[in-house]
């Protein structure tokens, strides 16, 4: 099956599932594929291209041109890059050995409900704010619980730094990052009460900045650690609702795949 079939199908599954709840007939695929198009969709992945911002450890990417229209008739360039290149997947093997890898996440975990808790304004007065129980909770008051196999993203607004490597790091004189995080209740919290698939962030790291300045990716660790994956460096949360939207999460199927770039895209009212 295409990919883009098994995300339709996919699609259609969860509004066949809410009309029968709703003691209505589950719709076709050609009735999914028409409530699709009537919303919004927002592309929630940055271009990458060499000299993008990275993570400290990785290599630039490298683009070899091989062939071209006018010599061959044809182009086909070939590009060298790390795995987390870019917007990109982190599956649980990227952590810990013997865990999924890439080409092991199942097509049902790339059609998520997806949940943006929007924190930017405490970002912009404090770059090392790191989300709080009280963030998720003041979602829940607003929207309800977090539906159990959601995607959840955290709302800074550090993209809008995107391509500009030094305010992206944030570094000050002494050489430590500052930028926004994820914290370790908050994370105990999604995964293991409310059952999300996955989640993702716009900056290049799990981690607050103040932490991976120490190198200490224990909050990335974690999240892989239970069999989950996420995804780094998102764009344009900024148009999207807190509540609402579904997510497509789609990336090649490298065999034993440590990470990839990834092309992320919401549907939104």
């Amino acid at each position: 099956m295409k990919p883009w079939i098994q995300i339709l199908a996919c699609t259609a599954c969860l509004a066949s599932a809410a009309a029968v709840a709703a003691g209505r007939q589950p719709i076709s695929l050609d009735e999914a594929l028409a409530v699709i198009k009537s919303h919004r969709f927002v592309d929630l992945t940055h271009d990458f291209a060499p000299g993008i911002p990275h993570w400290k450890g990785a290599s630039d990417e490298r683009v070899t041109t091989l062939y071209t229209v006018e010599k061959d008739g044809f182009h086909i360039d070939e590009f060298c890059h790390v795995g987390q290149w870019g917007t990109h997947i982190d599956p649980p093997a990227h952590f810990h050995a013997g865990l999924r890898s890439v080409d092991q996440i199942d097509p049902s975990e790339m059609v998520l409900p997806l949940v943006v808790l929007d924190v930017h304004d405490k970002v912009a007065s404090n770059p090392d704010y790191v989300l709080s129980l009280e963030d998720v909770r003041a979602w829940e008051r607003r929207h309800g619980r977090i539906p159990q196999g959601a995607f959840v993203a955290m709302r800074t607004d550090w993209s809008k730094r995107w391509p500009d490597d030094a305010a992206l790091a944030n570094r000050d004189a002494a050489g430590v990052y500052h930028y926004p995080g994820w914290s370790l209740e908050v994370l105990k919290l999604l995964y293991e009460q409310r059952g999300i698939t996955a989640s993702g962030h716009e900056t290049t790291d799990t981690d607050p900045g103040l932490s991976t300045t120490r190198d200490d990716y224990s909050l990335e660790s974690y999240i892989l650690q239970t069999n989950h994956y996420q995804i780094e460096l998102l764009a344009n949360l900024d148009q999207l609702p807190e509540a609402g939207g579904i997510v497509v999460v789609s990336f090649p199927k490298p065999r034993n795949g440590s990470g990839f770039p990834a092309r992320v895209i919401a549907i939104v009212p």
